[in-house]
């Protein structure tokens, strides 16, 4: 997901209980450990259980228990180290658990127990951020091999060379729809695969759409780019980045994220790589 992944949220809580760790205690709680010590106890616990493997709601039983525990031990005290309890337990289901309608439900929560808070104040974007991913993940669960790949949403959209940009234009051919961008590591280290795959079969009846979610402003990079690495095929780019039109409609959340389609536009193969994806190609353009 686009949120910060669960890791980098344990290191967030961490960091939040060793800077409050010196924070003088009440007097009512002197004798009992603080939220602070709790928490980065039972942060350690969950990623040892992560890291055995421990990833569904079962695995983690016995630390969501304890998360509940903490809540009830510390009620009434309304501090940032409280409130990343229920943040990591929030933040499990969505991110680990692929439940995010718990970890909405908890955030709210968050929000009307601890409304002073700096994590109660950025409730609201996460919750918009939680949603809208969840949204996208369900439209790209529904892009299976065997289904069609819906058409471009926008009949008036056009590639980098200013022409007319469609799934028709492509019909008869094997299409690859390649989400990628020149920032993302992985879609450069993977994008020597394709340019030999397309060179080794374009005169075949093989194509290729690249959307690229560069930012705005980087369109001259995107183009030198293309043209230093002999990218012939067409290019879509509206410089939004994240919000990049084709990225929303099919519900990208992650790049490279490709698509590999036959010539009435069914989906052939999804997320094929290196040898896989060159292999896939000359099989679609035998049949």
């Amino acid at each position: 997901m686009k949120n910060l992944p669960f890791r980098a949220i344990l290191a967030f809580a961490s960091l939040l209980a060793v800077g409050h760790a010196a924070d003088p205690a009440p007097p009512s709680l002197l004798t009992r450990p603080s939220a602070d010590q709790e928490l980065a106890a039972l942060i350690t616990q969950v990623k040892a259980r992560l890291d055995k493997g421990g990833h569904t709601e079962a695995d983690l039983a016995a630390e969501l228990r304890q998360f509940d525990a903490l809540l009830a031990e510390h009620k009434g005290e309304k501090s940032e180290a409280v409130a990343a309890i229920l943040v990591m337990k929030a933040q499990l289901f969505v991110e680990i658990f692929d439940e995010p309608e718990k970890g909405i439900e908890l955030f709210r929560q968050l929000k009307a127990d601890f409304p002073a808070t700096t994590m109660a104040k950025e409730v609201d974007g996460a919750i918009a951020q939680i949603t809208q991913q969840a949204e996208a993940e369900k439209v790209s669960r529904a892009l299976k091999p065997g289904t069609l790949f819906p058409a471009f949403a926008d009949k008036t959209m056009k590639d980098l060379d200013g022409q007319p940009l469609s799934l028709d234009r492509f019909k008869g051919k094997v299409l690859l729809v390649d989400f990628w961008a020149t920032w993302c590591g992985p879609c450069v280290e993977e994008m020597p695969h394709v340019i030999a795959t397309y060179k080794k079969h374009h005169a075949d009846g093989f194509e290729i759409v690249g959307v690229s979610l560069d930012r705005e402003g980087d369109k001259d990079k995107l183009i030198a780019f293309m043209k230093k690495n002999d990218m012939t095929w067409p290019q879509f780019y509206d410089g939004k980045y994240w919000e990049n039109a084709l990225s929303v409609q099919y519900g990208v959340h992650a790049i490279p994220t490709s698509y590999l389609l036959d010539g009435e536009g069914h989906i052939l193969g999804k997320e094929l790589r290196g040898e896989a994806l060159e292999k896939a190609v000359a099989a679609a353009l035998k049949k």
